[in-house]
């Protein structure tokens, strides 16, 4: 029956601005690669282009000769389409006409659809706080408390963070916070009165203010670290330099679960910075990775590692860190055995699925899918707020 998901789509619409929805902050402030008319397949990639920090020359030699210049190297990474989303909603004839007798099949297939929007968008929106967390350059705050309980000066020490990093600020900053940090912001008095926060939109709608150059966004996918409990690392012989990543370590006590990635160190040589573990470490002595751009203060011999406590991930971090790959499933050429298929737009996050109708005998299935993939590509343009 063709046209079947055209005739069904203003249902569609009306519930979904009538079911209830989680926060979503993460999707709205990363970029988005999606394009709903091209198909993808599983392990797909979307390939990247990044410039190496050029050498400065401090000499140059008069000539009559245009100088050859000096090579660069231009990086080629790749994010990967890896993870299927779909939702599948079965209908008998039976139930359809049992339905019709109550509430309606229009009115409840049409709250699935939203309910299977819903629940796929909020999934896509963990995986972004996930790897973007984990991709963290440095971390700012207390674990275990949530910030701004008494003013919002975490948000200066995350704009030092990002711009002693090399961060644009340019616009695409953006903070994105759980609903308790979000709570605390809305409690600040300074915030709720007009002429000092330069506006009354906190106050009578609840909005949080763009600060210092962030817009502020909270969402329900800020994901929560359990710290790994390995302890009594200590740098090797020849210690660590400014810039390394590479971390040489020994003398560890593994406690099962080592130094996980998202782990937030420090060492005995650095009381300031706040150092986020990209890859882990599960052996007593060995490497691990710290997230760019590395040290700030060199580490010397035996300097002591720890591990600080679980939190949560609040994310400080410009447009260009993150990317959202998303592209309808491919179908063979010629299609499926879909009798009608549509691309709908969710209001809520902005993200196109696709919707499939399926005919069986005496029954008929609803899919609701999409294809995505996540990807950090700039650990210093990324910053952790922890609460």
């Amino acid at each position: 029956m063709a046209n079947t998901l055209t005739n069904l789509a203003a249902d569609i619409y009306k519930a979904a601005d009538q079911v209830g929805r989680e926060l979503v902050g993460f999707i709205p402030a990363v970029t988005i690669n999606g394009d709903a008319t091209t198909q993808a397949a599983k392990g797909d990639t979307i390939r990247a282009a990044f410039t190496r920090t050029p050498t400065v020359s401090t000499t140059y030699n008069p000539s009559m000769t245009i100088p050859e210049g000096t090579d660069q190297t231009v990086d080629n990474k790749t994010m990967t389409l890896d993870t299927f989303a779909n939702v599948q909603i079965p209908w008998t004839g039976e139930e359809i006409l049992h339905v019709n007798n109550g509430s309606g099949f229009e009115t409840i297939y049409g709250d699935q659809i939203k309910q299977a929007m819903r629940a796929i968008t909020n999934s896509i929106e963990s995986a972004i706080g996930t790897a973007a967390y984990v991709a963290s350059s440095r971390a700012f705050g207390s674990a275990g408390t949530t910030p701004f309980g008494s003013n919002f000066n975490e948000i200066a020490e995350l704009r030092q963070i990002l711009v002693d990093n090399g961060c644009p600020v340019d616009g695409n900053l953006s903070l994105v916070v759980n609903s308790l940090a979000g709570t605390n912001l809305r409690q600040l008095a300074q915030l709720q009165k007009a002429n000092e926060a330069g506006g009354s939109d906190m106050l009578r709608q609840g909005t949080l203010l763009d600060l210092q150059g962030f817009m502020l966004r909270e969402s329900a996918g800020v994901a929560s670290h359990t710290k790994g409990a390995g302890t009594g690392y200590d740098f090797v012989s020849g210690g660590e330099a400014i810039g390394q990543t590479t971390l040489s370590v020994e003398g560890g006590t593994v406690n099962s679960t080592g130094i996980k990635a998202g782990d937030v160190i420090t060492h005995a040589g650095d009381t300031i910075n706040k150092y986020v573990v990209g890859t882990g470490l599960t052996s007593t002595s060995g490497d691990l990775v710290i997230n760019n751009p590395g040290l700030r203060v060199a580490g010397v011999d035996a300097n002591e590692i720890t591990v600080g406590d679980s939190y949560a991930a609040n994310l400080a971090f410009h447009r260009s860190a993150i990317e959202l790959g998303i592209r309808p499933i491919a179908v063979p050429a010629g299609g499926d055995a879909a009798v009608d298929m549509m691309t709908v737009q969710d209001p809520w996050s902005g993200l196109v699925y696709t919707i499939a109708l399926y005919k069986g005998y005496k029954k008929a299935m609803f899919e609701v899918s999409c294809l995505y993939g996540v990807k950090a590509w700039k650990s210093e343009n990324i910053a952790t707020l922890l609460g």
